[in-house]
């Protein structure tokens, strides 16, 4: 009996995909298998690959008969076809149903072989495997200088990982960009709970986030160096070495704040309700102990 789960999305999606699928394996004493091709040949827009040769994972990945291949698209939608019109704990084929938490995972039997198809974006899924989850998790550190050097800035201050993520094009009249009200409200925040934190600010735009927040030069570091999807691992790294966080709408800041070890991190994430490709505050998405505002 076996799990094949099917990897997909940005890193913070991949990171959602394989805790679920981690946990639902575990507690039914089956191998966990990764998919790591078939969620991304088809990816024309974002051209995301798989990014999580950079952990502690302990699993295999899976064969081409595994993949459903020959003609893998073909023979999945089939699956999925027959999978639907079954008892959701009947399926062999189980893909996610809309955002929100969904609770029947949990207790899913696995009988054969199970294909899981989802992005499954919550804590819920696998809080009670957390200690698994945070060892498989472990990042593999980047070994350049630049990257050691600014981990040992970020250790040594009261580093809060600020996250700016540009959805639509700065400037415009955006609709899944997170407000600047937001961020002053998150820094107002963080500047009464700590002493003289400084922030490390991570952004797929820094320019466009220097001009958007009015942070002093000297309190905030611009983490700009690591170009590029294949590089994402090494500023989710760095960002998991801060002791505090102000996520924005993304799941690669949500895994940023998760992964921090600080044992009294404070972590600030934006309360609303997004839907689309910025999509945010559904149900079961941000952790009950980190601060909404």
């Amino acid at each position: 009996m076996k799990i094949i789960a099917r990897i997909k999305g940005g890193l913070g999606n991949q990171l959602f995909c394989y805790a679920a699928a981690r946990r639902l394996a575990l507690v039914n004493g089956v191998e966990l298998v990764i998919d790591d091709v078939t969620g991304f040949v088809r990816d024309l827009q974002y051209r995301r690959r798989y990014a999580l040769d950079h952990f502690q994972i302990p699993c295999r990945k899976a064969t081409a008969a595994e993949r459903l291949e020959p003609f893998e698209r073909y023979r999945r939608g089939v699956m999925k076809w027959l999978s639907r019109r079954k008892p959701f704990e009947k399926r062999r084929y189980v893909e996610q149903e809309g955002l929100d938490f969904d609770e029947r995972l949990l207790s899913l039997k696995v009988r054969g072989t199970l294909y899981l198809d989802g992005l499954w974006q919550s804590e819920g899924y696998f809080k009670d495997v957390e200690r698994t989850i945070r060892e498989d998790l472990k990042i593999i550190p980047p070994t350049d200088a630049h990257n050691q050097r600014m981990a040992e800035e970020i250790r040594s201050s009261e580093a809060v990982a600020l996250h700016v993520r540009w959805f639509d094009a700065p400037g415009g009249t955006a609709t899944h960009n997170i407000s600047v009200d937001y961020y002053q409200r998150a820094i107002a925040l963080m500047e009464s709970t700590i002493d003289s934190p400084h922030y490390f600010l991570f952004s797929d735009d820094p320019e466009a986030a220097r001009a958007k927040l009015s942070l002093s030069e000297a309190r905030v570091t611009f983490v700009s160096h690591n170009r590029g999807d294949e590089n994402a691992y090494a500023d989710l790294w760095l960002m998991s070495q801060c002791k505090h966080f102000i996520t924005a709408n993304s799941t690669f800041s949500w895994w940023g704040a998760w992964l921090g070890l600080h044992k009294e991190k404070i972590i600030v994430t934006p309360d609303l309700m997004i839907e689309g490709k910025a999509a945010w505050g559904f149900k079961g998405l941000i952790p009950d102990e980190w601060i909404r505002v």
